[in-house]
């Protein structure tokens, strides 16, 4: 008998390994588990960010797309990619593993690399570079079967980049234990190294693979990518003994709607229908323990959970008489999606932050364009700037988990340190600094032009390129600050049937940040353009832009969203107490 209660005691609950058998505890989960998701996220960012960060040049210069066709293409694609990582964090959470869906998302994502390496290593699948007011000869446009091959592959890795990004994340943090401050402890140093995983793959990706691309050939790219990412399948399969993987619970949407639809309904009957409903396991209460309720009072019996005050108007959802049986909700379901509904704002006003990563990234990447980009005998090519914030995040990382992180635990005496959203409310503080910074050097940069002379030229400015570090260095700690804290925030805070979907959120703020900015750029061009002056973002070449204008709007816009952060903030209540350290 306690030999049976010793194997049970030994049994991670609702978790089970590679082969669907219960995990243990002795042999499944922990630090080394976590190891092998961290290197499969270096090889799977590479692959991902080698074709993304210049894609734009391929579009262009081998598929004969215009500037804007090959932005916007880029730009769909990305987007597109991220806010797969919703579906990949859905399935994860409803139908299978994150182990399998990590597996099936990788494979999807090595065919759509596969048709894409063909493509770049076949002539007559492109078209190749052409200008129709220049050429002498007739251009060759894109024909449907090359639009085909060509957007089937790009959108084969959009699938693949979306499900395993909504999958990996919540892999890794599932092999720690939430019971525990050493597994919580751990979880936290796995997100962070988590982000310093994809700056390394980053940095490999957009210094070595987009050199190779521009001087040796895109086949090559493409088949660096292809390779990486058929060598992390292996990678990750070598940690299966180790995994523990949580069990799907069913949609998360079903029990979202039906305490909303519960509510909505509910709250229609009058307060004098209020009635007992059925706990958890379907039992009726007994008669002692509804004789001891008064009748004013709602009569609540799931496992004597009383609903919290706030967002009251979903307690109706419990506490009266159900419309229709099957809308019957526990308590604990509610709870669950007040977490839901709270976590949203969060989620909301880090959008504007990622409008800012967004465009940082392209107009940094035109100013540095026009600037000195020697560096000894090389010429450091547009498309690897992004290194900067790569780097800036590579030292960062380490430094904020074994130094900044423990000193704060001491200072202030918790177990987290620095809360979650404390975390990312110092990313959008930095970011609102990243703007600024990005203006004041536009104007430098801008004064230069103006006093040498090039204004209307296209040659390189006589002011070094480093000036754009300043700001990605700004850019690069709100990077770490808030998508470590974001994806530490949704998986902690999230109910557990639903941690992966919550995780995937930090993606899909990415992909709408994206988009925003686009929408963003159109607007301004919109209100500033009249027949008397030219739009702020317009003109020849970027020295007759008004960019530090603009880059002074997105520092305002970041600090009202950052303003707006702290009343959600100040408003949630962490579904767990930031309990002191075990002395």
């Amino acid at each position: 008998m306690e030999e049976g209660n010793q194997h049970t005691d030994n049994i991670w609950e609702g978790y089970v390994d590679w082969k669907n058998r219960p995990a243990m505890k002795t042999r499944h989960g922990g630090l080394l588990a976590a190891s092998f998701i961290l290197v499969v996220e270096v090889l799977e960012n590479l692959a991902y960010l080698a074709n993304a960060s210049n894609l734009v040049i391929y579009l262009s210069q081998y598929m004969n797309f215009s500037p804007s066709d090959s932005a916007n293409t880029v730009t769909n694609f990305m987007g597109t990619a991220f806010l797969l990582a919703l579906v990949g964090g859905f399935l994860s959470d409803a139908l299978c593993t994150t182990y399998y869906i990590y597996l099936f998302s990788a494979a999807v994502e090595l065919l759509g690399l596969v048709i894409l390496t063909l493509q770049a290593n076949s002539s007559s699948l492109q078209t190749g570079s052409c200008d129709e007011a220049t050429s002498t000869s007739p251009c060759h446009h894109i024909t449907s079967k090359q639009a085909a091959i060509f957007f089937t592959g790009l959108y084969l890795v959009a699938l693949g980049v979306g499900g395993i990004k909504g999958s990996l994340p919540a892999h890794g943090a599932e092999q720690f234990d939430d019971s525990t401050v050493k597994g919580r402890h751990q979880r936290s140093t796995f997100f962070n190294y988590f982000v310093f995983a994809l700056s390394c793959g980053a940095l490999v990706a957009v210094t070595l693979v987009v050199w190779i691309e521009d001087n040796v050939g895109w086949k090559w790219g493409f088949g660096i990518s292809t390779l990486t990412i058929l060598l992390s399948i292996p990678v990750f399969l070598a940690g299966s003994a180790l995994y523990r993987n949580k069990v799907p619970s069913g949609s998360p949407f079903t029990s979202i709607l039906k305490v909303l639809v519960a509510a909505c309904l509910n709250s229609c009957m009058p307060r004098s229908s209020s009635t007992a409903i059925a706990n958890i396991s379907g039992s009726p209460s007994s008669p002692s323990r509804a004789s001891n309720q008064t009748d004013d009072k709602p009569k609540i019996f799931h496992t004597n959970i009383t609903p919290t005050s706030s967002l009251k108007f979903l307690n109706t959802a419990v506490t009266n008489k159900p419309f229709f049986s099957t809308l019957e909700c526990s308590t604990e379901e509610l709870e669950d999606v007040k977490v839901v509904v709270k976590i949203f704002p969060i989620f909301a006003c880090t959008i504007m932050l990622n409008s800012c990563l967004a465009q940082l990234s392209t107009f940094s990447v035109h100013q540095a364009a026009t600037m000195d980009r020697k560096l000894g005998p090389l010429n450091v090519p547009p498309a690897s700037l992004p290194v900067f914030p790569v780097v800036f995040i590579m030292a960062l990382a380490p430094v904020y988990d074994h130094l900044i992180l423990p000193a704060a635990r001491k200072v202030t005496k918790t177990e987290m340190g620095i809360t979650h959203l404390q975390r990312i409310g110092i990313g959008l503080v930095l970011s609102i600094f990243a703007m600024a910074v990005a203006a004041a050097v536009e104007i430098k940069r801008h004064n230069v032009a103006s006093t040498s002379g090039l204004l209307d030229s296209s040659e390189p400015l006589p002011i070094t390129f480093f000036w754009i570090a300043l700001q990605y260095l700004f850019l690069g700690s709100a990077d770490l600050f808030t998508l470590a804290g974001l994806l530490e925030f949704f998986f902690t805070e999230a109910p557990a049937n639903m941690r992966s979907l919550a995780t995937s959120l930090s993606w899909a703020s990415l992909a709408v940040g994206y988009y925003l900015s686009s929408v963003i750029v159109s607007i301004v061009n919109s209100v500033t353009g009249n027949a008397a002056h030219q739009p702020w973002l317009s003109g020849s070449n970027l020295n007759q832009y008004r960019l530090e204008n603009f880059y002074w709007l997105m520092c305002g816009l970041s600090f009202i969203n950052f303003l707006h952060y702290l009343f959600w903030a100040k408003w949630y209540k962490y579904r767990s107490t930031n309990a002191s350290i075990p002395k």
